[in-house]
């Protein structure tokens, strides 16, 4: 005699997210409902959101972790490179301030030989967002169709896009709901969206860069480490080999901060005009890992030797502006970035009230100043002006004099380059000795044996 059919009514939305809200462990056909629910719309946005607090404050065990991740991967296409002649590869960044890595490392590992369709998100809370990054170029197509997307790809090695319809949609929902709802911090949410992209892009290998620090979502290494390894252990057990770098974020990690700001720091640093000193100590390290990892290097060290001359030679440059122009982008958008690139018509020196060394930046600050000058979102409707930002930020360590300037402010008018001015003096502490440095790379996870 067959079993007796499951209570539905246990599968109604409000109905998982009340036992969730209690602390049961969910089954993973109930999470498989939610889910769908997500991507065909017969869960609101309300209950999208309550869902996702019941998981933030009552956490979610590994099993139902893996059951969310693969339900959103599962919500829409998973696409299959095996005709690529190369091992593909990719990266994801939890979130930080001035983190513009992805659009230097995925045409130094895509220079090395590697195929990288990197599917990037828009800016989280105070974070900047990779895809909103992109959006700054003029012309340049941040959510293609499938069969442009393989088409870069194929052709310039890598294709930095947003997720598009087809590719994990129940995730694409969730992410922009979370911004809004004070659920960015969730390791379980956080685990679950950010390899369902990765498992529906089909990629071969994965390296995390998993921020720490007052800039970071995870402010406490601890924290971070829990959640490098749920997601390692979380993705290998999904058939993703997959390894993490924690990496530090007490302070902004490119010298900018803001779209367009950004974007520029990333073209400046692949032509080698300029490049901030953390920012590429964690470029270069995030390549190694990604080349040993997709067997084109024999070790890390060899890793960074050969991303180091992709850099150098200049074809990590090459790369990506093919990459922008097969996207729809300026032809020579490398060689004239500054000149396509929007600017912001209001631009302010930040003055250091006194003399002495930079001790401290409240980075969290930093990046919330960014965002309420509209280089971030409120609502997940808000559009994002790519002009504002900041450039010229003095990391920690720096000596100043009164008067010096701790940043420029880039902003739309007087009155927001005022408010942003007296934020980012507040986050800047200045004292009469110089600190330590702090670690850029603190610490490495790989799946236990």
């Amino acid at each position: 005699m067959p079993p007796p059919p499951r209570d539905l009514v246990t599968m109604l939305p409000q109905e998982i997210i009340r036992k969730k809200r209690d602390g049961v462990k969910l089954p993973a056909e109930d999470i498989a409902a939610f889910v769908a629910g997500l991507a065909d719309g017969s869960v609101a946005d309300a209950q999208a959101g309550a869902f996702a607090m019941a998981v933030l404050l009552r956490g979610m065990s590994r099993e139902e972790a893996v059951a969310l991740t693969t339900a959103m991967r599962d919500s829409g296409n998973v696409l299959d490179w095996s005709d690529l002649p190369g091992p593909v590869a990719d990266k994801h960044s939890t979130g930080g301030v001035g983190d513009n890595v992805s659009l230097m490392l995925a045409p130094i590992v895509a220079a090395c030989g590697a195929y990288v369709p990197m599917i990037s998100g828009r800016g989280l809370g105070h974070t900047g967002g990779t895809l909103d990054k992109m959006d700054a170029i003029p012309g340049y197509a941040s959510q293609p169709d499938v069969a442009l997307f393989r088409k870069t790809v194929l052709e310039t090695g890598c294709a930095i896009i947003g997720q598009t319809g087809d590719l994990a949609p129940a995730d694409k929902r969730l992410y922009a709901i979370r911004d809004v709802t004070a659920t960015v911090e969730s390791v379980p949410l956080i685990t679950a969206s950010i390899l369902s992209k990765k498992l529906a892009a089909g990629v071969g290998s994965l390296v995390l860069d998993v921020k720490v620090g007052n800039g970071a979502f995870m402010e406490r290494t601890r924290d971070a480490a829990a959640l490098a390894s749920s997601l390692v252990e979380v993705a290998n057990g999904a058939g993703l080999k997959t390894t993490a770098l924690v990496t530090g974020m007490n302070e902004p990690l490119a010298s900018c901060a803001g779209n367009a700001m950004e974007v520029m720091n990333a073209v400046d640093f692949l032509t080698g005009r300029r490049r901030d000193r953390r920012l590429e100590q964690v470029t270069l390290a995030l390549a190694a890992e990604m080349l040993h990892s997709a067997g084109l290097a024999a070790s890390n060290q060899d890793g960074q030797r050969r991303a180091a001359d992709a850099l150098e030679g200049g074809r990590a440059a090459a790369v990506f502006g093919r990459m922008v122009a097969a996207l729809g982008g300026p032809a020579d958008f490398v060689e004239n970035a500054a000149g396509y690139l929007p600017a912001a018509p209001v631009v302010r020196k930040v003055e250091a009230r006194r003399s002495g060394f930079v001790t401290g930046i409240a980075t969290r600050t930093i990046g919330l100043a960014v965002v309420e000058m509209g280089g971030g979102r409120r609502h997940p409707d808000d559009r994002v002006d790519p002009a504002v930002g900041l450039t010229g930020l003095l990391p920690v360590g720096a000596e100043v004099r009164a008067g010096d300037a701790l940043a420029l402010v880039h902003a739309r008018s007087e009155g927001q380059a005022e408010a942003a001015i007296a934020a980012i003096v507040g986050a800047y502490a200045v004292g009469p000795s110089k600190p330590p440095a702090e670690k850029a790379i603190i610490r490495r996870i790989a799946a236990r044996e």
